[in-house]
C-alpha cells in the first residue's frame, strides 16, 4: 500500500482507495485515525473535498455532517468502553486549522493518560506522539476498526 491516498483523502474515499475508512456515512466518511496514541481516535470526512467549513454546506447537509459526527462519537464511545475499562469519555472537535476540507475529530479518553495530559486538548500532547511508528494505525488496530465498525452498523439499524 503506498500513501498517495493521504495527499486526497476525499478522493481516495470516493475511489475506494483510502484505507482508513471504516464506513460510508450520509454526509462523509468515517475514517480510523492515522495515529492511535489514544485508541480509537477516529475522523468523519466530508465527502466533498471543496468543502472547507460547516457553513459551506446547505442547511440539510450541515446537519447530516453533525448527525454522522455524533453517530460517529457515539460508535468509538461504545467500542472503546468496550475494549478498555479506563475509557472515559469522548471529545468531539471540528477545527479545520491544518487541512483544508471540513473534517471532525472523536477522541477518546482515558484515566491512563499522563496526569498533564488528562485535563489538556489532545494537540497539546507531546510530538513524538503525532509521529512515533509504535503509535501509527496498523494491523494491531484491526480489532478497534471492526469493533467501530460494528457499533456504526448497529447504529444505523436503530434510526
Amino acid at each position: 500500500m503506498t500513501d498517495d491516498w493521504r495527499r486526497d483523502r476525499i478522493g481516495a474515499a470516493l475511489r475506494g482507495a483510502n484505507p482508513t475508512v471504516l464506513r460510508r456515512l450520509e454526509s462523509g466518511f468515517a475514517a480510523i485515525g492515522d495515529v492511535q496514541f489514544l485508541p480509537g481516535y477516529s475522523v468523519l470526512l466530508v465527502d466533498d473535498p471543496r468543502v472547507q467549513r460547516l457553513s459551506d454546506l446547505p442547511r440539510g447537509k450541515r446537519l447530516s455532517f453533525l448527525s454522522d459526527m455524533d453517530r460517529l462519537g457515539e460508535a468509538v464511545e461504545r467500542a472503546c468502553r468496550r475494549l478498555d475499562h479506563a475509557f472515559r469519555r469522548v471529545n468531539l472537535e471540528i477545527l479545520g486549522n491544518t487541512d483544508g476540507f471540513l473534517h471532525a475529530h472523536v477522541w477518546p479518553r482515558f484515566d491512563w493518560e499522563p496526569t498533564e495530559s488528562v485535563g489538556a486538548p489532545v494537540w497539546l500532547y507531546p510530538h513524538d506522539r503525532w509521529s512515533d511508528t509504535q503509535f501509527a494505525l496498523g494491523p494491531q488496530h484491526e480489532e478497534l476498526r471492526e469493533a467501530i465498525g460494528s457499533e456504526l452498523d448497529l447504529l444505523r439499524s436503530m434510526n
